[in-house]
């Protein structure tokens, strides 16, 4: 417990306290991380980066997953009752027309042949 007889040595302390904050904020200035964000142009441009590499690994990821899926789902015809499964979900990917195949609701794009 303080005792307000005893002299103060809070006066030397305090400025080197100071000192050390002083020193402390100018090494956190010097940072990669600050200078970085010092501009409003430089952080719009590290944010746009950091969206197109995130974009950009999630679709990559996306597709990679999906295709081990698909190919596992093939090679587990061995196995009678996952073998069915997997081979429900497979046919109607395979029979499905594609975007520009003709169909009921689908006009044809192929240019017709002229008779000559």
């Amino acid at each position: 417990m303080r005792r307000d007889s005893e002299p103060e040595r809070a006066a030397p302390d305090l400025s080197a306290e100071v000192r050390a904050l002083r020193d402390e904020v100018a090494r956190m200035n010097r940072h990669r991380f600050i200078r970085l964000h010092d501009s409003l142009w430089k952080l719009g441009l590290f944010q746009l980066y950091r969206g197109l590499a995130f974009g950009l690994g999630s679709v990559l990821g996306a597709t990679i997953l999906v295709a081990f899926v698909v190919r596992m789902l093939g090679s587990i015809d061995f196995i009678p009752v996952l073998g069915d499964w997997a081979q429900q979900i497979i046919d109607p990917a395979e029979h499905q027309p594609g975007p520009l195949a003709p169909g009921p609701n689908r006009v044809s794009l192929a240019v017709p042949a002229r008779a000559e």
